[in-house]
Parts: C-alpha cells; sequence; structure tokens
C-alpha cells in the first residue's frame, strides 16, 4: 500500500489485511494469520461476528447520523446496561450514574477530566496519574499519560498534572494537597507493560480519595468489558469509582467512547460544557448494543478467565518466556534474558508475524497478548506454538509460515 500521501504517524505496516472471521486475519495474497492482539484489544468478539455486522448494516441502512440535538433509538438500551455493568462488581453503588458517549478512548479521558475539574471547581483542578501510564494522545489525555519521553516534542504541557509510581499509596498520598480534584488510574496499565495494580492499592486509593474529598477516575478503555475477567478491571478490587472510561472493546471496532460518573459528579455538566458531532450517533450505538447484548449472553468476563488461564499455562511452559503478568485475557509474556540476547520484542514480535501470529512488543522486553473471546482452545495451542517458533528462530531459521487451504484463499 502507497504511504506517500500519509503523514508518517504508524511507520510502514508489514502486512495489509483485507479479511478477518473470529480470531482469524487473511492479508491481500490470501496468507492466514491467527490474530492475539484484536486491533489493541478492540475486537473482543473477534472479526466480522455476525451480531454487529447485522446491526450495524441494518442502522446503516435506516438512520446513521442526526446528531446530538436530537435523541435516536438505541441509546436507552445501551446507557442502562453500560450503567448496570459497571455497578456490578461487589463495590458498586446503589445509585444510577451518567453516561456521556465520544468516539475514542482519549476523548473519554478529555471529557473525564473537563468533568472532574467543573466538579471539583476552581483551585482543585489538579489531577494524580502515575508513571506508565498511558490515557491518550489529544494534549490534556497526553498530559495525564505518565510517560515522559512522550511529552518532550510537545512541551510545554498543560499544566496540572502530577505523575507518582504506579501501585505506591505512600507516594500517591504524598502528592495530594488542596489543589488536588482528581486521581486517575488504570487498573491494569495496557500500553505501560500490562502491568495490574494491586487490589489493596486501589481499595487505599479509594479510600484516601473518600477522606479527602477527591474523585477516582478509572481509565478502563483497554480493561473493560470483560477482558480482564471481570466487567471492569477495578471490580477485581471489589470498589467502586466516581468516573469511569471506556472505548476499545465497546464497539468491537467501531469507533466509540463514553464516560460514566456517578449522578452527582455527571450533574456538573450542563449544556454546552462539553460535546461532539458525531458521539452518540445511531450507527455507533447500534453496534455497543449488538456487542453488549452477545457479551453477556456468552458471559464473556467468565470467559476470558478461564481462557486467560489456559494461554497463561501454555506461555509459562515456553522456552524463552520468563514470566506472565496481567489479568484474564490481556496477558503480557515477559521474555528470558536469553530470548532476548540482541533482540528486542519488537523483534520477536515481527518473527510471529512471519510465522502467522499477531502480537506486539509492549515494552522492550514483552509481549502483549489479547486474543478475543472467540478464540479457540486450538487456536490458542497454535499460537503458542508460533511464539515458541518465533523464540527458537535464532538458532533454526524463521518460524514455519501457516500456508492458507483453497477453501480460506476464498
Amino acid at each position: 500500500m502507497s504511504r506517500a500521501a500519509l503523514m508518517n504517524n504508524y511507520g510502514t505496516p508489514p502486512v495489509t489485511f483485507v479479511r478477518g472471521e473470529g480470531a482469524e486475519l487473511w492479508d491481500d495474497r490470501g496468507r492466514r494469520y491467527l490474530d492475539f492482539l484484536c486491533g489493541l484489544a478492540v475486537t473482543g468478539l473477534g472479526h466480522a461476528h455476525p451480531a454487529v455486522t447485522e446491526a450495524v448494516a441494518s442502522q446503516a441502512s435506516t438512520l446513521i447520523h442526526t446528531s446530538n440535538l436530537f435523541a435516536n433509538e438505541p441509546t436507552a438500551e445501551v446507557v442502562e446496561t453500560l450503567d448496570r455493568l459497571i455497578r456490578s462488581g461487589p463495590g458498586g453503588d446503589a445509585e444510577s450514574g451518567r453516561i456521556l458517549f465520544q468516539n475514542s478512548g482519549a476523548e473519554a479521558v478529555e471529557a473525564a477530566l473537563k468533568l472532574a475539574r467543573k466538579h471539583s471547581g476552581r483551585g482543585r483542578h489538579a489531577v494524580v496519574t502515575a508513571y506508565g501510564s498511558f490515557h491518550g494522545r489529544t494534549l490534556a489525555a497526553l498530559a495525564a499519560t505518565g510517560q515522559p519521553e512522550k511529552h518532550e516534542p510537545f512541551a510545554p504541557m498543560p499544566d496540572g498534572f502530577r505523575h507518582v509510581p504506579f501501585d505506591d499509596i505512600d507516594a500517591l498520598v504524598a502528592a495530594l494537597d488542596p489543589s488536588v480534584g482528581a486521581v486517575l488510574l488504570e487498573s491494569v496499565q495496557g500500553e505501560g507493560g500490562v502491568v495490574p495494580a494491586g487490589d489493596g492499592y486501589l481499595q487505599a486509593v479509594r479510600e484516601v480519595c473518600d477522606e479527602r474529598g477527591i474523585l477516582l477516575a478509572l481509565d478502563e478503555i483497554q480493561t473493560g468489558l470483560a477482558r480482564t475477567g471481570r466487567w471492569f478491571g477495578y471490580q477485581h478490587a471489589g470498589i467502586q469509582p466516581d468516573i469511569v472510561t471506556m472505548a476499545k472493546a465497546l464497539g468491537n471496532g467501531v469507533p466509540v467512547g463514553a464516560v460514566w460518573a456517578r449522578a452527582e459528579v455527571a450533574a456538573a455538566f450542563g449544556p454546552g460544557d462539553h460535546g461532539s458531532t458525531f458521539a452518540g450517533q445511531p450507527l455507533a450505538l447500534a453496534a455497543v448494543r449488538a456487542v453488549l447484548t452477545e457479551l453477556q449472553a456468552m458471559d464473556a468476563p467468565a470467559v476470558a478467565g478461564r481462557l486467560g488461564a489456559a494461554l497463561r499455562d501454555l506461555l509459562e511452559s515456553l522456552d524463552g518466556v520468563g514470566t506472565v503478568r496481567g489479568r484474564g485475557l490481556l496477558l503480557a509474556a515477559e521474555l528470558s534474558e536469553e530470548a532476548r540476547a540482541g533482540r528486542s520484542a519488537k523483534d520477536i514480535a515481527s518473527a510471529c508475524l512471519e510465522g502467522g501470529l499477531v502480537v506486539n512488543g509492549v515494552t522492550p522486553t514483552a509481549l502483549r497478548l489479547a486474543p478475543p473471546f472467540v478464540v479457540s482452545a486450538e487456536q490458542l495451542a497454535e499460537g503458542c506454538a508460533i511464539l515458541a517458533a518465533a523464540l527458537e528462530s535464532r538458532r533454526s531459521g524463521p518460524p514455519t509460515r501457516i500456508d492458507p487451504t483453497p477453501d480460506e484463499r476464498s
């Protein structure tokens, strides 16, 4: 594919995918791949899921867009379902919350940051986040992101953001002063290396925020919608945040994001405080409604927990994998010192792609794996066999390519 007219944000893509089904992809040369990345934890129901396809096609033939000046038919069911799932954990509030739809995860974070400032008021604008976090690439979301190397090209960054070590309650408490209105954390730092927060840490943060009247916002963009084995990652800790952001798996590939907030917090937003032309349009929400229906019907948290445990066992058995971390079907395989001698995780991921497996190097030393909930036990074993060959490829040459059968080429 020619890249001449595109900005060089993503480099040169090694493959052009043209078709997908379930946990499989095919490129423009007819080659088959197992997708253990899901478009960065997006296509939880796999590619071309029949229910989502039908919902989008039907809605596109009926009504795509009218703007937020008017209501649309899918909204009520989607809002009710999301609110119920967000509050379904052991620490869930009896009081219902409110939803604001967006088009992406970064936009959801931007909206959450504005909501926190509006609710907390002048003089309490500061937000504490964690080193290693990732909250998006728009300017405020980037400022919240705890990766200083990403800030440097765009300095000076918006002020009001403080970063502290992740999973360290003492460091977080030390950063709290009267100017802090909110704490923003991930239950698992996805882009930071698939690093889970300890349950005790999140519980302690919730207690401190309650004591000091500070909002607790959880970024569940990568971890939400059953990926970790619960509907939302914070539910492992038995807490309830004041604000939750979500996106990625929400539309199974259709661009959509959302912010949930407790009703009292959500009330800070009035007409004109925040908006988006396309957010919450019927096409996107028709996809979300179908996704939520399917995820609930399959009991996706239980599926993610079961398949995640099986994948962890397979990974831990591989020569070249030192440790495995993460939750559910969001895992990182930390490469052993021997496996990464002279090679980075990105190099291993490239070798996997040559062998027919899509993963990525989430850090220089770790691979991220996030297969869809529809992956089979046989596909998990096949994918790990490709990874094993990629880890061994320094001594035995590149991993064997999975050639498609004639049926798969059609």
